[in-house]
């Protein structure tokens, strides 16, 4: 497959986060990744040294200050994964009673039985009930607590297999108390910031008050300094129990379909994707939908006609960005699977079934977007190549995006960290002008470059909003001028 750089001139309005790994980290790579499609560079912290991603980092800022490119740099915090302790091999037949205890009570029970495991994290097993279900190795082993003694549990396996030492455990329905900020999130967390990453995604998130105790720490660390934008990964039954607090007090939502699938019925997967999506849509939320979209691409040149099927459902339920994990991150073809999703995206964006979206009910009617909402009524019903503006926080913009117009969505601020996180918004074009200079200068400086790169034409119709500019003025919207 031929690589050749996808220029502005045609604005992919879906955005594509992927996952940077041993397979994508050379500088060569990473600028054939951005040329082929890549908006956002997620660095996962289950794996590598710090060391590891701070090189990443200055390497994908390089590239992009070569390529004048504008891609965002997602730390995605590991989180309390919860990994099976055992003395040896376990032999789980199905209709077998085994014992499960946690890290505490590791000498006092082990020589209770031979069929006895552990959990990693000291009381994990006190917010286990009768009844609740402990899956282990993605799902694939399932044990049924049938009674709870003082310190393990009597469970009765369902699905049976081989349970072996450090293999992951998810337990869908029990209030586990352990907290989702580990201290291994602490010092990653400190390390994102400190190297200026524009993403934060915060594992395993139950409630508000998980984000609002990130948003507490990031503060903490940084002072005044502009924060990354919160991703709230909804993973866990809980989350989907919380799911309309958690996307009120988060800045970003992600669809994390791998554990979310594993605690859930798969079946109901997809209903909850789009579930999630209409909900942080209608809260103007920007939105990903993560985890093997086209996983075969580890291995293969060429996704699976179901695969393809996934990515394009997504971009048709207008979700802001899709994501490759272990494609880009480990897999054979990591510059060919960003292509390959640029492709999907591309040809979808141009169907007639990529309108979906004008049929739901979602239209926000706050005092600001009765101002972006006359716009993008403006844009429909003229001869409009594009809606621009000048947004100093992103939230305007946010706004603008919200309504899914057809338009071009050309952006300019004057802030970097707003620029970086253009880069995950649905239909966005960003552009940069540091200073502290006029609003005309900004806008007709945007337009210069927009024409250069053929967003615009010259003498095209572009509707213009002012969002908070500069000098802190409320939004207004200018109206029509030629570009």
């Amino acid at each position: 497959m031929q690589i050749e750089e996808i220029s502005r001139s045609y604005n992919k309005k879906t955005k594509i986060v992927a996952t940077i790994g041993p397979a994508s980290e050379s500088e060569e790579k990473l600028e054939k990744m951005i040329k082929a499609g890549m908006n956002v560079a997620r660095l996962n912290f289950s794996h590598g040294t710090h060391e590891w991603h701070g090189k990443i980092i200055k390497r994908i800022r390089k590239i992009c200050a070569k390529l004048n490119a504008n891609i965002g740099i997602l730390a995605d915090l590991q989180g309390p994964r919860i990994r099976v302790q055992t003395n040896g091999d376990i032999d789980a037949k199905r209709g077998k009673e085994i014992l499960v205890s946690d890290v505490r009570y590791r000498k006092v029970v082990s020589d209770m039985s031979a069929s006895i495991f552990f959990l990693d994290h000291p009381g994990i097993i006190d917010g286990i009930k009768e009844g609740n279900e402990i899956l282990v190795e993605d799902g694939l082993i399932k044990v049924k607590v049938i009674k709870k003694e003082k310190n393990f549990l009597r469970t009765k396996v369902i699905d049976g297999g081989m349970i072996k030492n450090r293999k992951g455990v998810n337990i869908p329905d029990a209030q586990l108390n352990i907290g989702v900020i580990t201290k291994k999130d602490d010092l990653d967390l400190k390390f994102s910031l400190e190297n200026g990453v524009d993403f934060v995604a915060l594992s395993f998130v139950s409630s508000a008050k998980d984000i609002l105790d990130l948003r507490k720490k990031m503060k903490r660390i940084l002072g005044k300094k502009d924060s990354p934008q919160i991703i709230a990964k909804i993973e866990r039954k809980e989350a989907i129990k919380n799911l309309d607090e958690i996307i009120e007090q988060t800045d970003i939502v992600m669809v994390a379909r791998g554990d979310l699938g594993i605690e859930l019925d798969p079946s109901k997967v997809v209903i909850w994707q789009k579930e999630i999506i209409k909900k942080s849509l209608k809260k103007a939320k920007p939105v990903i939908v993560a985890t093997q979209m086209l996983n075969s691409m580890i291995e293969n040149p060429r996704p699976t006609r179901a695969e393809v099927s996934d990515v394009s459902n997504a971009v048709i339920d207008h979700t802001d960005a899709v994501m490759l994990s272990g494609e880009s991150a480990s897999g054979k073809y990591p510059i060919e699977s960003v292509k390959m999703m640029t492709e999907i995206i591309k040809n979808t964006e141009e169907s007639p079934f990529d309108d979906v979206y004008k049929y739901m009910d979602l239209h926000i009617t706050t005092e600001y977007a009765t101002v972006v909402r006359s716009a993008y009524e403006i844009a429909k019903s003229y001869d409009v190549k594009a809606i621009v503006m000048i947004s100093l926080s992103g939230f305007t913009a946010r706004l603008v995006s919200h309504f899914r117009p057809d338009q071009n969505i050309l952006v300019v601020t004057n802030n970097t960290k707003t620029f970086n996180q253009f880069s995950l918004v649905w239909g966005i074009s960003g552009y940069l002008f540091e200073g502290d200079e006029k609003l005309e200068t900004l806008i007709d400086k945007m337009l210069v470059k927009a024409k250069k790169e053929k967003c615009v034409n010259a003498g095209d119709n572009v509707v213009v909003i002012v969002g908070r500019d500069c000098s802190g003025n409320k939004m207004r919207l200018v109206g029509i001028r030629r570009a």
